[in-house]
């Protein structure tokens, strides 16, 4: 099943919990919180408080995308606050295999995310441990940014490799996706839409339904 994750990135902050519900009450069934440090990426954003103040009234699926170097530190830490599913960067785990070991020790779901030069035999010993991999189609640290064409290439051979194996795995695309292309997204392979500012820019609740729509109608 096709789902959308309005990514906060892109919301008011000023009134962030108001922005969380719009797009709940609209359909949306994850929430994508991005948690960078700085470090791993250029970016600040999000910490514990901010995912506790916002769990408290909310029922979706909290997809928390750790950009940040050696995440096994926090990994509890995001739990206690309230995240559904964890999802860590390859290229900023030392031992993968024991960090998305150490996300499934606590309960939550375990995400790979790949940026869009890191090809996918960095899964090739991995894919079987994880529920969803996340492909960036922009490079990863500020909203905005344009989609980066030949991501598609590599959401449709991701998706044969899924295929290939026998596995559920979803697909989450982050970046740069928008009505205008979400179509060649789906269609590619992916099944978890991640978008910010086509979300949040203008009335939040049709642009969610305008999203959900399109997810049904691939």
């Amino acid at each position: 099943m096709n789902k959308l994750a309005p990514s906060i990135l892109a919301a008011d902050f000023a009134a962030l919990g108001e922005e969380v519900k719009r797009v709940e009450n609209a359909g949306a069934q994850y929430l994508h919180i991005d948690v960078m440090d700085g470090s791993f990426v250029p970016s600040l954003s999000l910490g514990f408080p901010v995912i506790e103040a916002i769990r408290k009234n909310s029922v979706m699926v909290f997809d928390v995308h750790l950009m940040i170097n050696d995440p096994d530190r926090y990994i509890q830490a995001f739990v206690d606050a309230g995240a559904d599913i964890i999802t860590v960067h390859a290229e900023a785990c030392t031992h993968l295999n024991r960090t998305v070991a150490a996300i499934r020790e606590t309960g939550v779901k375990a995400g790979v995310a790949l940026n869009p030069a890191t090809p996918l035999t960095e899964l090739d010993y991995i894919l079987e441990d994880v529920d969803m991999v996340l492909l960036m189609t922009v490079n990863p640290g500020f909203g905005g940014q344009k989609y980066i064409e030949s991501c598609t290439r590599k959401i449709r051979e991701l998706r044969k490799m899924i295929d290939e194996r026998g596995l559920e795995t979803d697909i989450e695309v982050d970046g740069g996706i928008k009505l205008n292309n979400v179509k060649t997204v789906l269609d590619a392979g992916a099944n978890i839409i991640v978008a910010g500012s086509a979300v949040f820019s203008g009335d939040a609740k049709k642009n969610v339904q305008d999203f959900l729509k399109a997810l049904g109608e691939a």
